[in-house]
């Protein structure tokens, strides 16, 4: 099971997010660790989660594994690590990708569906074609931009929230730049 965190911490880059020690959250974060690095072990992953204060069971780990429907696959370099099954339509199991990958994947499709950027102080709205905004949305979240601090969104408009209390024009700008690039 897990055990509570009991500090809030800080680091140089403001407050860390506090985590609800629940199962839905401890999935979460067993989701976002085997999409960005290598695992190859449990006993990596609990570790990988007992540095961000999500102690667990090598039991609850393996149970949980099993419900995300994790599987091993071989990386480029032929080692077995744990993957989980692609968001959307397509479940197959992919490898994690790489930082810029990711950034050319957001960048892709902000080129394919981004219809406009609007910032006001912190905050910048994009518009999507209806349906068009969680599949953005996602892939900005998947990219994690430092200077964006968290994304909503809706059918068609996706909310970003920028860590600069007064950077939400040059979001926009950039944003608005990596659309008209790949879209040309």
């Amino acid at each position: 099971m897990t055990e509570p965190r009991s500090e809030h911490t800080t680091s140089a880059t403001g407050p860390t997010p506090q985590v609800p020690q629940t199962r839905t959250a401890r999935h979460r974060r067993i989701v976002d660790l085997l999409t960005r690095q290598p695992v190859r072990s449990q006993s990596q992953l609990a570790k990988l989660l007992a540095d961000d204060g999500l102690v667990v069971t090598q039991a609850t780990l393996s149970r949980d594994l099993d419900e995300l429907g994790a599987v091993k696959i071989r990386n480029r370099d032929g080692a077995l690590i744990y993957a989980v099954p692609a968001e959307g339509g397509d479940r197959t199991p992919r490898a994690p990708m790489g930082e810029s990958a990711s950034e050319a994947r957001m960048a892709r499709l902000a080129g394919e569906l981004m219809v406009s950027a609007t910032a006001s102080g912190n905050l910048v709205v994009l518009r999507t074609p209806p349906g068009a905004a969680q599949f953005l949305a996602s892939a900005i979240d998947t990219a994690e931009v430092f200077e964006i601090l968290g994304t909503i969104a809706g059918d068609d408009t996706v909310l970003l929230i920028s860590r600069d209390a007064a950077g939400g024009q040059a979001l926009a700008d950039h944003l608005m730049q990596l659309a008209q690039a790949k879209s040309q």
